[in-house]
């Protein structure tokens, strides 16, 4: 442990080991259980504005994925399935098990949104709703790039490129690679919608090696196991069947597709939502209005 602040006084802290990976998870509330997934570059503190509103509601579970955060960082594999969302998917359903909690509601941002919805595909029968914040589906993506979206997005060109090159590139300046990315995708394009808390905790985390490399190795994942598990399952007609709910920035990623909204009804049965005032950072930039949309859904 670190002497970063702690944004989650009252929570416990829990190491969980998985079938191939360490999960570091907090969890705290009450009522019935809710599992909150962290995106790049962060982990799990990027909840600390929501979580005690929330945990008034919900018994809230908030991992560090693997390769983030304070969770391990297994080898990566010639298959590009090591951090894939379903590898990701399989250590929280691992997790969940471990508390007991046989099913339970998902909201995720940006990757763990990606997670999130390969939960829902691939446990049908364990998620009751699910919540994606800032994201279309990876197939939506690589599929449906224009030039207005790999601009804003060219994390996903650079990152998935064969190791060692953004390694190489990213080791030099990590923190300053972390702030000028985060800061572009807010609305106000700077820094000012996160605490410094919590930046302490991405700054910390995305300067380790080892994490620059896992990180990478989530995105080449998605150019490759990811982006596949989707075609299949488009291929197969496979949709997701419990509710679910799409929230988005106005300044955000998914407002540079043709309608986030339209994407996720070709993707599930049954589909809502919305977008805010915000950009990528949902629940750092905008929390009231992030609560405003989660919660009545959630609590249904």
């Amino acid at each position: 442990m670190t002497d970063l602040p702690d944004l989650f006084p009252g929570f416990e802290s829990h190491f969980i080991d998985t079938s191939d990976a360490t999960i570091f998870v907090r969890k705290g509330g009450s009522g019935p259980p809710l599992l909150l997934i962290h995106g790049y570059p962060q982990c799990g503190v990027m909840w600390h504005r929501i979580a005690p509103q929330l945990a008034e509601h919900f018994t809230l579970l908030i991992p560090d994925l693997r390769g983030y955060g304070m969770s391990s960082c297994p080898p990566a594999d010639n298959l590009n399935f090591v951090y894939s969302k379903r590898a990701m998917a399989n250590d929280l359903v691992e997790v969940m098990d471990s508390f007991g909690l046989e099913d339970f509601r998902v909201t995720g941002h940006d990757r763990g949104g990606r997670v999130a919805y390969r939960m829902a595909l691939d446990y049908a029968d364990r998620i009751n709703r699910v919540a994606v914040l800032d994201i279309v589906p990876t197939h939506a993506m690589w599929h449906d790039f224009t030039v207005k979206l790999a601009m804003k997005t060219y994390h996903w060109l650079f990152l998935a490129q064969p190791f060692p090159l953004p390694e190489m590139l990213l080791e030099k300046a990590p923190v300053e690679f972390l702030d000028y990315t985060i800061a572009s995708w807010t609305k106000a394009g700077d820094l000012s919608g996160f605490s410094a808390g919590a930046l302490a905790h991405y700054r910390h985390h995305f300067s380790k090696q080892e994490h620059i490399r896992a990180t990478c190795e989530d995105y080449r994942s998605g150019q490759t196991y990811d982006l596949r598990a989707d075609e299949l399952d488009r291929e197969k007609g496979n949709v997701i069947r419990c509710p679910l709910f799409a929230l988005w920035g106005k300044a955000g990623i998914p407002q540079e597709t043709d309608g986030p909204l339209e994407v996720w009804r070709e993707w599930g049965t049954n589909v809502e939502g919305a977008a805010i005032d915000s950009g990528h950072f949902v629940a750092e930039e905008n929390s009231e209005s992030t609560l405003a949309h989660l919660l009545p859904f959630l609590k249904k």
